[in-house]
């Protein structure tokens, strides 16, 4: 069974209803990023890093994944697929993808502050005081800027086991989750999928490339019916 890695980015959950900051000059809901998404804005203001998270983690109970989270399932009839996103919701889980490597983090997850080792599925608001059995306090478990990113080792794993490689969604302009497409095998097929696709130095080097300029819920839809067309 072939294996395919599968790259998504903000766009791929743009059409359930989940704004992104990069379309918006900066802004994520409305809020500078560095403000929320940075160890500099957790030191200057925990309160409000924490209630912007706490809305986020609420907002994910008012979307639904979209047809391209969907479509993606249906890899995992003729392929073993992984799944390595940059989205911090849970919206390819809820449409029923069975292996997802979550780059950035977890809304529905809460981290120790002292022992990032302990790591707590959460729904409910987190807030200042909520500690950890070790008593430390609890902070979003969300990679932000300026921060290491733990799981980059095994996605890259991942993408230099593929015979096939998805990018979906994703602007190619973040690193180092924009390098992952550099360890695919040479002979590995690659597909880019945006409607605004951004070609940088890894896909420049890629002779059997393919761009689909389309949204996730059209691209993708096209794209899986080909693959398993051709399987």
């Amino acid at each position: 069974m072939k294996r395919i890695a599968i790259l998504t980015g903000a766009g791929m959950s743009a059409e359930s209803g989940i704004r992104t900051f990069r379309d918006a000059n900066g802004l994520w809901e409305d809020h500078d990023v560095m403000d929320v998404a940075s160890p500099e804005g957790w030191r200057k203001d925990r309160k409000l890093v924490l209630d912007f998270y706490n809305a986020r983690r609420a907002q994910l109970n008012e979307v639904e994944p979209n047809e391209g989270h969907k479509q993606l399932v249906r890899l995992e009839e003729k392929f073993q697929v992984n799944i390595i996103t940059q989205n911090v919701d849970d919206l390819h889980e809820r449409a029923g993808s069975s292996n997802i490597l979550h780059l950035h983090g977890e809304l529905r997850k809460v981290r120790s502050l002292g022992n990032p080792k302990l790591i707590y599925d959460w729904e409910k608001p987190c807030n200042e005081g909520d500690l950890c059995e070790e008593g430390h306090q609890l902070r979003p478990h969300i990679v932000w800027f300026g921060e290491a990113v733990p799981l980059l080792e095994p996605a890259a794993e991942l993408v230099a086991q593929s015979e096939i490689v998805v990018i979906i969604g994703t602007s190619m302009q973040v690193y180092p989750a924009a390098s992952l497409v550099g360890f695919a095998p040479r002979g590995a097929s690659i597909y880019y999928i945006d409607p605004f696709p951004q070609i940088n130095w890894e896909l420049e080097q890629r002779s059997n490339l393919k761009v689909i300029e389309k949204k996730a819920t059209i691209g993708v839809k096209e794209l899986v019916d080909a693959l398993l067309n051709d399987s």
